[in-house]
């Protein structure tokens, strides 16, 4: 069975330490990683793969709100968790893919404008190449998640996209050139990028369709 470099470092701290007594950034401390959320996803992971038991996981124990706390949100609001999984490009130069999840979003299903999570996933932008773009109002500025809905692969012509080109993901605005059997993955900007030209016959398909940008606070 193919293990994650991640999870084989818990299964090994597992032989030599109780888990259930340290907390997730504890166990990320003794196994160099740095993200607690990270920790809890691979320790998900060996649960589902029946490595590891739940009673002796700190997942065992459940956090519970105080008091104080409860009741805040009104309770027809969703909160999504959504994975983080990397940078995506809005440069000319792009960022290579990430793997693995590096983290999670909690957001509004409001903000997101989904019934479900499924199929959605975040980035989070680095480069200035959309920042005219909009989403719902929302510019795609350095810093911003846009989410993603990996399960929607067939965009329309003007639909903001997430591509792999390369190695490398890209956020551009995707449109069909059927006369000159071209498809046109185009920047919006305060400054000049230039296009990226594939021919209809490439084989070119979308990574997903970007349907929301959380916007980093001023």
């Amino acid at each position: 069975m193919h293990l994650h470099d991640t999870q084989q470092r818990i299964l090994r701290l597992s032989r030599e330490r109780n888990l259930a007594i340290l907390s997730l950034r504890e166990i990320g401390d003794l196994i160099g990683v740095r993200s607690a959320q990270i920790v809890k996803h691979h320790i998900l992971q060996l649960q589902k793969k029946g490595l590891m038991d739940k009673d002796k996981s700190p997942l065992a124990i459940e956090m519970k709100e105080p008091a104080w706390a409860q009741g805040v949100l009104n309770k027809a609001v969703r909160l999504f968790t959504i994975p983080v999984l990397g940078w995506a490009s809005a440069s000319p130069n792009g960022v290579v893919a990430e793997e693995g999840v590096m983290g999670y979003l909690r957001a509004s299903s409001k903000l997101v404008h989904r019934q479900n999570n499924k199929g959605l996933f975040a980035l989070k932008v680095e480069g200035p190449s959309m920042n005219r773009a909009e989403i719902d109002g929302k510019n795609i500025e350095p810093g911003d998640y846009v989410i993603v809905d990996g399960n929607d692969r067939n965009p329309d012509s003007g639909d903001i996209v997430l591509s792999i080109i390369d190695g490398m993901a890209n956020i551009k605005r995707f449109r069909r050139d059927r006369k000159n059997k071209q498809i046109v993955l185009s920047s919006e900007s305060t400054k000049e990028f230039p296009p990226i030209f594939i021919h209809s016959d490439d084989g070119y398909m979308v990574n997903g369709k970007v349907v929301a940008v959380m916007k980093q606070p001023k």
